[in-house]
């Protein structure tokens, strides 16, 4: 029977993530802090000692967010079949390389033993929906659910599904990702890389272009994100911090004033392209910045100030529930 004729029930009891790389890992452990049973498949054999060697390099971290204690001890199993790890799998987040073929070859192996009612979360940045459905008996049970990395910290995660996916399965997967702390947008329309890589990938080609073109060197225009309009960023989203910056009159007066100053400055934008002789350019201006800082390092040093925003706004957050409640 077709799956969108079956309804769905709300219970998930087994999570499995499909891909041991850095994407899958941090999924694992994210579910697993929720309290949620994971099961956990990669190819290779050396999975088991990545997710383990991923727990205990990221566990603090989740002390930090208030998501796992030191006693904590994951409900997470790794199997060395594909079909052993997602039989029993209420949800499944797959999280393989970004490869049409590769995933529409995996997706041909899983389909024959998932449950009836089990839903197929891809981790997809870029794929088009209607390519990875196009070869599903039941196409219904699979949607895009994009996260920004690394999942376990960062809150945002992407669905999507379209006309061909099944009544409830949206429902559900965000029930789910906001039980484990996420914060979900949902597309209206199918668009290549969804939403958040579109706005990185705008932000990114200026950031190259004003780097290439020597109008600043590549630690100041990281600079000038990271403690200009990074930091507002990470507590409203454009729109909303122009609507400020409109005044009284809002969007609209901002819109207004400021009108013909964007008009310009987009014309003005560079379209720069990843060329080997700048990438060469972009590498070599990364070591000055990175000043021997290896990748543990600033690994360490992101997830650390992450860790202090998030527990910055969650102080907020509570005081203005708090305010809200004596009012």
């Amino acid at each position: 029977m077709p799956l969108h004729t079956q309804g769905f029930k709300d219970e998930v009891n087994t999570i499995a993530v499909v891909g041991a790389g850095l994407i899958g890992c941090s999924w694992a452990a994210l579910f697993a802090a929720a309290g949620n049973q994971v099961n956990l498949y990669d190819s290779r054999p050396e999975a088991a000692r990545l997710m383990s060697d991923f727990w205990t390099s990221v566990k603090p971290t989740l002390i930090k967010l208030g998501m796992a204690t030191a006693e904590t001890v994951p409900k997470l199993e790794v199997f060395t079949t594909l079909a052993d790890a997602i039989r029993d799998a209420d949800f499944i987040q797959e999280c393989i390389p970004e490869r049409l073929d590769a995933k529409q070859a995996l997706y041909a192996e899983m389909e024959p033993v998932l449950k009836p009612q089990a839903i197929v979360a891809t981790s997809s940045s870029g794929l088009k929906l209607s390519d990875l459905q196009a070869q599903w008996q039941d196409p219904g049970r699979i949607i895009i659910a994009h996260p920004f990395n690394p999942p376990h910290l960062i809150p945002l995660v992407e669905l999507y599904g379209n006309e061909r996916t099944a009544e409830g399965v949206l429902q559900r997967s965000t029930a789910l990702y906001e039980r484990c702390g996420k914060v979900v947008i949902t597309l209206k329309r199918e668009v290549l890389a969804h939403v958040a890589n579109r706005l990185q990938a705008a932000l990114w080609r200026e950031a190259i272009h004003l780097v290439i073109e020597d109008v600043a060197s590549l630690k100041d225009v990281d600079t000038a994100v990271s403690a200009g309009p990074g930091l507002r960023w990470a507590v409203m989203g454009p729109h909303l911090l122009l609507n400020l910056g409109g005044g009284e009159g809002g969007l609209r007066a901002y819109c207004e004033q400021f009108k013909d100053s964007y008009h310009q400055w987009w014309d003005d934008l560079g379209t720069p392209q990843l060329t080997a002789q700048n990438i060469d350019k972009l590498v070599q201006a990364l070591g000055e910045e990175i000043a021997g800082r290896d990748y543990n390092q600033l690994r360490s040093e992101r997830d650390n100030k992450l860790v202090a925003i998030l527990g910055a706004m969650k102080d907020v957050e509570a005081k203005h529930l708090k305010a809200d409640d004596v009012a």
